[in-house]
């Protein structure tokens, strides 16, 4: 028994998701033609109680056009030191956009509306960088699946009203916050200029996000992803997948929820766990005690047939998701009890 607990992107579609996705209607989408597409992008955008949706390949591609929409070159965009859009987009932000980052020392990948507004530039003063777009995280992946709260976003967005900044969500893992924090998603889309969110990242389909904005922001989005190469075309068989993932995956993630917890329940009773960062949702960040190997304890748990991640500065890392049943819990709970 194989138990991968590098990321929750690893899940497989079910058969009952390929059956769906067997089953869909689809035509030529870059003719904005396929059905199934169609439905999803209207279905997302409506959940979140926005004007329009454009389904894409991949959260990086939405990002970065979200980003483009959002910069001119030159400008510069505000976001948390953690953030998946500086980290772990390619440099996409420089070479699609040539736009910097303004980065901010946050907690656990969250950053407050002070903090934003310390780091506006001023608009008048040409030796610096036109700030345009603040990009915040929710779930934080290097936050450690941290949730924003709703209240901290609404000061963030006065802030950026008051200095003409547009807001965008990078939202890969939305729905892991939403459950936890019961959240009503269209709280959100009334404060975010544009919204991406992810359907592989905890909801178990094998590939696509969706950019959510005004009519205007996607239909030029839509420009924006043909020039990236994003242009597919009977898209709606991997589209299906999404719209079964949205009817059936998103309360369950409370189970995920809660064997993240359970994993650092046990965590904290050994002595070498230096600290655990506090567990909200799937993603369960931790640090070893001095003195002891991190690569070790991966090569251990290899040899268990447990898989977990590397993040450097001997902290490692654990992710719950759709494929990782009660039956692999029980066995992870007891192997890590008895190192």
């Amino acid at each position: 028994m194989e138990i991968n607990l590098i990321s929750d992107t690893i899940t497989k579609p079910s058969l009952e998701m390929l059956q769906y996705m067997f089953n869909a209607q689809v035509g030529d989408d870059v003719y904005k033609q396929d059905p199934t597409v169609i439905e999803l992008e209207t279905r997302v955008a409506e959940f979140f109680g926005m004007e329009a949706g454009l389904f894409f390949p991949s959260g990086t591609m939405a990002n970065q056009t979200a980003i483009k929409l959002h910069t001119q070159p030159g400008e510069q965009l505000i976001a948390d030191k953690y953030a998946h859009v500086y980290h772990y987009e390619g440099g996409g932000v420089s070479f699609n956009s040539g736009v910097s980052c303004c980065l901010i020392d946050g907690h656990r990948g969250m950053i407050n509306a002070a903090q934003v507004a310390a780091a506006i530039n001023d608009p008048e003063f040409y030796h610096s960088p036109l700030t345009s777009l603040v990009c915040v995280e929710n779930t934080t992946n290097k936050g450690g699946g941290a949730c924003y709260e709703l209240e901290d976003l609404r000061e963030i967005k006065k802030v950026c009203a008051a200095n003409n900044l547009k807001f965008h969500l990078d939202g890969a893992r939305i729905w892991n916050a939403l459950v936890a924090k019961r959240q009503n998603p269209k709280e959100f889309g009334a404060i975010f200029d544009t919204i991406s969110v992810c359907l592989s990242k905890g909801l178990g389909a094998p590939i696509g996000s969706v950019l959510l904005g005004s009519k205007t922001d996607i239909h030029r989005a839509l420009r924006i992803r043909k020039i990236l190469g994003g242009g597919m075309r009977q898209v709606g068989y991997l589209a299906a997948a999404g719209l079964y993932a949205l009817a059936h995956n998103i309360e369950r993630l409370a189970e995920d929820h809660r064997r993240a917890k359970e994993i650092a329940a046990v965590l904290s009773t050994k002595p070498w766990i230096a600290s655990i960062e506090p567990v909200e949702t799937n993603i369960l960040i931790f640090s070893l005690a001095e003195n002891y190997s991190d690569q070790l304890l991966v090569e251990k748990l290899k040899q268990k047939n447990i898989s977990i991640s590397l993040m450097g500065h001997n902290k490692l890392r654990i992710v719950t998701h759709l494929d990782y049943r009660e039956v692999m819990h029980t066995y992870v709970l007891e192997t890590l009890s008895k190192f």
